[in-house]
């Protein structure tokens, strides 16, 4: 009975925590739940980096409502913190506001914190349950652990094709595949992850924005991949680069089109030479260690996708599927490339989630 009280409250702070969503990088999603005599008196997630944390924000809530947390359990989906960053440690807080006891998700993996948060508690005389719905809460900064870990950024594919595998019509026409809705849903991970990335062709062949259109959300930052820096000054990344923060990566050496691009407000990535291409593996390297980028949301076409999944570089693979048949045998699928040339040899997914939006399926896996 203990435990589902435990995980009833957990639950409550993961779903606290994903309020946080787009605010938070480069640090992690977390909620926050307070509990006294079987009562909720306090709830609070971390908002927005540099602000905050979690466990403060429903300190401050409880007080807001009048209510005294001595003796209080505290429930929140990630150690708290036991270090001076943008903010005082969390644990020091806890301490002060005299709380009972600390039930606790799951150990936070940053090396500033792993289980320090945890032992400042327990010197202090506090009750601490670790590792309630370690899984969930895990999955929650799926993210940040990842990023914490390689100090590269975790890479999202997604696309959206018919039940016949197809991405866009043998005459290449593609709006619209899914249903309204389905697109709604996907417009939720631009404002997730930090930045979205695609190739040049596709900025040619659409001129998309690659902002975010859900209310109260941001725009991720934009990565163009455009090797010959072939983009239109024209287009409409160039005419809004002053306001979403855009990269375009590339292996050109023409001075003149940089300093065009960089005028219009543009940050210009080199890489060395790939055959020819932006050369990934650097690129995700200079993105995480130089850039604090942990995740790239990737919404380019077949080549891409195929150029990434070689060099095993996707984390996660995110598609929708229509009810539709376009057929024809020069109708694009979502992977280019040569492929693999035996069944065997086949890129595994794992971890898989399936969810109907209308009459489209969203499917969410994982690459093994």
């Amino acid at each position: 009975m203990q435990q589902n009280t435990h995980e009833k409250y957990i639950r409550m702070a993961i779903e606290e925590a994903k309020k946080g969503e787009g605010f938070t990088s480069p640090n992690p999603l977390v909620g926050a739940v307070i509990v006294k005599d079987d009562k909720v008196i306090g709830i609070g997630y971390h908002q927005k980096y540099g602000e905050n944390h979690a466990e403060i924000n429903a300190f401050l809530d409880a007080k807001k409502n009048g209510e005294d947390v001595e003796g209080a359990t505290i429930y929140v989906t990630l150690e708290p913190c036991s270090h001076y960053g943008k903010t005082p440690p969390c644990a020091d807080a806890i301490i002060k506001n005299k709380l009972k006891k600390v039930v606790i998700g799951c150990v936070d993996s940053n090396p500033k914190v792993a289980g320090n948060g945890i032992k400042k508690l327990k010197d202090a005389g506090i009750e601490v349950i670790v590792n309630v719905l370690e899984e969930e809460c895990r999955k929650l900064n799926e993210v940040f652990f990842y990023y914490i870990a390689n100090k590269r950024p975790f890479v999202v594919m997604k696309y959206a094709m018919t039940i016949d595998g197809k991405i866009s019509s043998s005459s290449g026409k593609s709006k619209w595949i899914t249903s309204e809705k389905a697109r709604e849903h996907s417009h939720r991970f631009r404002n997730k992850y930090s930045a979205i990335m695609v190739g040049i062709n596709t900025v040619i062949e659409d001129n998309p924005t690659l902002n975010c259109r859900l209310p109260n959300t941001r725009n991720p930052i934009r990565i163009i991949l455009d090797s010959s820096l072939k983009i239109d000054l024209n287009s409409n990344i160039c005419k809004t680069a002053k306001e979403i923060k855009t990269f375009i990566a590339t292996i050109s050496n023409n001075d003149k089109k940089i300093k065009e691009l960089e005028s219009l407000g543009i940050e210009i990535i080199k890489t060395e030479s790939d055959n020819g291409r932006v050369d990934l593996k650097e690129l995700m390297k200079i993105l995480g260690e130089d850039k604090n980028i942990d995740s790239v949301y990737v919404e380019g076409g077949a080549s891409l996708h195929a150029s990434l999944i070689n060099e095993k570089l996707v984390n996660k693979v995110l598609v929708y599927i229509a009810p539709k048949i376009f057929g024809g045998v020069k109708a694009k699928s979502p992977i280019g490339g040569e492929g693999i040339d035996d069944p065997n040899n086949a890129f595994k997914l794992i971890g898989g989630d399936i969810t109907k939006i209308d009459d489209d399926l969203f499917l969410e896996y994982y690459i093994n």
